[in-house]
């Protein structure tokens, strides 16, 4: 699959964030909002990133899970 179906469906998946493949190869994700301060103390984490587009979505699966971590 290309890479660029994959951040297609990694942002339908995760909409509260902006995915994107950086020149070096490494998948990015970033919120689309603020983190307040108890979603920082939560472990919560403004931008995220991994080797590849599974790992990528095993960081933001990790981020939504923790308290206050989506906003949906």
């Amino acid at each position: 699959m290309s890479f660029d179906r994959h951040l297609a469906e990694i942002a339908r998946e995760f909409p509260d964030w902006t995915i994107w493949r950086s020149d070096a190869g490494r998948w990015w994700a970033t919120r689309h909002h603020p983190l307040s301060s108890a979603q920082r103390e939560a472990g919560c984490a403004m931008t995220v990133d991994a080797d590849d587009a599974e790992g990528l979505r095993r960081r933001l699966r990790d981020q939504e899970e923790r308290p206050g971590g989506t906003l949906r």
